[in-house]
């Protein structure tokens, strides 16, 4: 297809300038849980709400359990800060 790189690359470009990184800004967490269903429903519920629209303002920290500590799965939202 003609222009189809170009298309690419300007996408890819703008998806650069607008991650969480490049944006001022912090994350916060809003959902901690030791389930794994817990972690899917909640996360189904985000998309679903619409709450955040884009995927990579979404961060899924995984704190390993041992013996006596469970897996704990903490759900983080990037915030951008409001003078940005």
């Amino acid at each position: 297809m003609p222009g189809q790189r170009r298309r690419k690359e300007r996408r890819r470009r703008n998806d650069e300038r607008h991650r969480p990184e490049n944006v001022p800004g912090h994350w916060e967490p809003v959902f901690a849980s030791q389930e794994d269903a817990e972690l899917r429903d909640f996360l189904r519920r985000l998309r679903s709400e619409g709450t955040v629209t884009d995927a990579t303002h979404i961060r899924i920290d995984t704190f390993c359990g041992r013996l006596i500590h469970p897996t704990t799965y903490q759900v983080s939202v990037y915030v951008p800060d409001a003078s940005a």
